[in-house]
């Protein structure tokens, strides 16, 4: 069977080879009834247009190389999915990449982005005890976009959750609800997103008048036994402690258990003193399936993606843009937990 040829497409459509290449390439001022004239012809006869011979023609390519190590964490899969919808709306596509945490598969990676010739990369950090970047992602000769949990020191085009701006607002709900004594449970010492959402929190509690106690905010795995245990101890050693941050979903399910074994229970009511009241950073659709539901700061993984694949196309266009540093504001969402 014949491929079907852009000229006969143009044949088709009654127009000129050169029309047909530039509704192919969404270029030049071509009116809507030519245009569907086109894209009938390339109907009619079955036409699919080479995107890859096109760009490897023009020198152009609408594919972006997106590195994720870390496909247990939640908030890098939902920004995984926001950036490859993004970017196929605009017209790109992904390239994914998963490297292990060794300099020699980031390589492997990098390399087979080259050879597929993508035109930007997007890396999704997930070392959360690093504020620097691997060498090889900072040496990168293209455009690149990292998006990053935790406030990196690093000059790059960057997406960032604010953590002190979350356990910040978090906190300060739970005070303008009466709550005087406030935990926080989970992440481990050298976390660094654990390390900023407790700066939010001292600086709400010293705003109000409140002494911060390391005591109050014990370190521990990122398991749901380790968040039951700390919790059950924290509130053995203090039980005039009526809130708790938790630091993740599992610190979260973890607080559920160590709650309940010291025989209190979960909610709002400051003035029941059984009660704690829990907030988490992320939206837990598998916790929220029980009541009560769960109060959180919400993680902008959505809006996070979103700006992540407007950078790295804005990058593309103008590739003498300057650096951009976006910050990203969780917001609160009350439910029954708190």
């Amino acid at each position: 069977m014949k491929k079907v040829s852009i000229i006969d497409v143009a044949k088709q459509a009654g127009v000129s080879v050169s029309t047909v290449s530039l509704v192919l390439r969404q270029k030049g001022k071509i009116s809507d009834a030519t245009i569907e004239k086109v894209q009938a012809a390339m109907s009619q006869l079955g036409y699919v247009h080479n995107v890859a011979a096109a760009n490897l023609r023009s020198n152009t390519s609408n594919l972006i190389g997106l590195i994720l190590r870390d496909f247990s964490d939640s908030f890098s899969i939902k920004v995984m999915a926001s950036v490859v919808q993004e970017l196929e709306k605009q017209g790109f596509m992904v390239f994914l990449g998963q490297p292990q945490d060794d300099r020699a598969s980031l390589e492997r990676c990098l390399l087979s982005f080259k050879q597929q010739g993508v035109a930007g990369v997007i890396y999704l950090a997930s070392d959360t005890t690093r504020p620097t970047l691997p060498e090889l992602v900072r040496q990168c000769p293209l455009p690149l976009v990292v998006v990053s949990q935790s406030l990196m020191e690093e000059n790059c085009n960057l997406v960032m959750r604010d953590n002190r701006q979350a356990a910040n607002l978090a906190t300060r709900y739970l005070i303008e609800r009466g709550h005087r004594s406030i935990g926080y449970i989970g992440g481990q010492v050298d976390c660094l997103i654990r390390q900023q959402r407790l700066q939010g929190f001292r600086s709400a509690l010293v705003q109000s008048g409140m002494v911060y106690k390391e005591d109050s905010a014990p370190a521990c795995s990122d398991d749901t036994h380790a968040a039951s245990i700390a919790t059950r101890q924290l509130l053995e050693k203090n039980n005039t402690l009526t809130a708790l941050l938790c630091h993740s979903p599992d610190a979260m399910i973890g607080c559920i258990n160590g709650i309940h074994q010291v025989g209190r229970t979960i909610g709002k009511d400051v003035f029941l003193t059984q009660q704690v009241a829990l907030i988490g950073f992320e939206d837990m659709l598998h916790v929220n399936l029980t009541s009560p539901s769960f109060t959180y700061v919400s993680s902008a993984s959505e809006e996070t993606g979103r700006q992540a694949a407007g950078l790295i196309i804005r990058k593309l266009k103008e590739p003498e843009l300057q650096t951009q540093k976006i910050t990203l504001s969780g917001q609160l969402v009350a439910r029954e937990s708190a």
